[in-house]
């Protein structure tokens, strides 16, 4: 009964004298200290003590009550009792803007000292808590946040690497160079504004998953090269179409190589691209009206036809374009997808400096290593290698060789090498 309105005292928050909470504080009842810890208007000694209570959830009350003094929360911040710790975590974090290590106050500086304290705790649900609520805080503090950002767990690096403004270019290069946890390059990815700097660094990582996520973040600022490049690994990424489709921008050129080899749903979404000059919104409308028909047409493998050598006047016809600039590697997908195979060859034999003996033995064999190996020696890009091996030497697409993601061929160097001598002994 004593004890029954001692509590309900407490709850109608009557004022306690000094002596009365000092006696109050040293009850056997658990129930009665609880209370007590949980008022803000206990003496800080008093709190101080409570701070040392032999019951946890006493000492839970008091690393929550914002009346409780640094001293008790630096001593409450490495309790035993993990829930203590949370506790401490949802209390201090709330209190961190602005604080630095070097603080000169000492309420600051234990403060400070508290936070770090937290910051290492062993249990995560603590660290997640400080990550979560100082994500977005523009000013906490910053060797907490990058302790934060480097955390093995990523319920607690994740938030802090997607949204603090905190973490500096600098923190994020050297972060993405240090191989972090998996998850962490998409976090990264995913912040607002990021940089052109740590988006080459993603891009240039074997995170397949990253990648996707910083083509899908519209605010990500990309460099040309480095989005040219992903345009070219894509082939072999499915994820990445889409979101390439869809970016605020493009390259030039780069629509036109995207329509050669996206699904059919994001044609669409290619052709109504707003931000294409004339000439490249018409190069995606003829790629995108030949996949069309093609559809309706038997696969190119169905029946290969001979290669009846190259036509008179071609080789003429393609040193002259190589002359004014203008044989490249448009120029030479523009006749394989309208089946000009004897021109395109002529420009292979251009393009690669091999004789033209050399192309035609190629294309009449359907090797696709020999054609691989000379279009290694024209520098053509991964694309137009299998479209090579199709539309040129008409190899069935299923044993067509395709580039490994991070090789620029699907050759080694010296297998390549070693074809070209092949194809030299078999022309003599």
């Amino acid at each position: 009964m004593v004890i029954k309105k001692l509590l309900q005292g407490f709850k109608k928050n009557k004022p306690l004298t000094y002596e009365k909470a000092k006696e109050l504080a040293r009850h056997e009842d658990v129930d009665v200290r609880l209370e007590l810890a949980r008022r803000a208007d206990v003496k800080p000694e008093l709190l101080y003590y409570l701070a040392e209570d032999k019951d946890p959830t006493v000492r839970r009350a008091i690393a929550t009550n914002v009346a409780t003094p640094r001293m008790a929360d630096l001593m409450l911040a490495e309790d035993e009792d993990g829930e203590v710790r949370v506790g401490m975590s949802e209390k201090i974090a709330l209190l961190a803007p602005g604080l630095s290590a070097d603080e000169q106050d000492s309420i600051r500086k234990m403060t400070y000292e508290a936070l770090q304290i937290l910051a290492r705790d062993q249990m995560t649900r603590v660290r997640q808590i400080l990550s979560d609520t100082l994500k977005d805080v523009a000013d906490a503090p910053p060797d907490v946040i990058r302790r934060l950002a480097r955390d093995v767990e990523l319920v607690v690096s994740g938030p802090v690497l997607e949204f603090s403004p905190v973490l500096t270019t600098e923190d994020l290069l050297e972060i993405i160079a240090n191989e972090p946890i998996g998850g962490a390059l998409r976090a990264v990815s995913r912040r607002y504004d990021l940089g052109a700097a740590v988006s080459t660094s993603i891009a240039n990582s074997n995170d397949q998953e990253a990648i996707t996520e910083l083509l899908a973040n519209k605010s990500a600022q990309i460099r040309e090269e480095t989005l040219n490049n992903l345009v070219e690994r894509a082939v072999d990424f499915e994820s990445w179409h889409e979101p390439l489709a869809r970016r605020p921008t493009l390259p030039a050129g780069a629509a036109g190589r995207l329509a050669r080899f996206v699904a059919g749903n994001l044609l669409d979404i290619l052709t109504a691209r707003e931000d294409l000059d004339a000439a490249t919104a018409e190069e995606v409308r003829n790629i995108v009206n030949r996949r069309l028909d093609e559809r309706s047409e038997p696969a190119i493998d169905d029946e290969p036809s001979e290669f009846e050598g190259i036509a008179p006047g071609m080789m003429k016809k393609a040193r002259e374009l190589d002359s004014a600039g203008k044989l490249n590697a448009d120029c030479l997908n523009k006749a394989l997808q309208n089946s000009e195979r004897d021109f395109a060859a002529a420009a292979l034999v251009v393009m690669s400096k091999q004789e033209e003996k050399i192309v035609v033995y190629a294309i009449s064999t359907r090797s696709a290593e020999a054609i691989i190996a000379i279009a290694w020696k024209a520098s053509l890009e991964p694309w137009l290698v299998e479209q090579l091996q199709l539309r040129l030497c008409k190899i069935p697409n299923q044993v067509v060789l395709t580039t490994p993601a991070g090789q620029d061929y699907p050759l080694s160097e010296d297998e390549m090498i070693s074809q070209l001598n092949f194809l030299k002994d078999m022309t003599k």
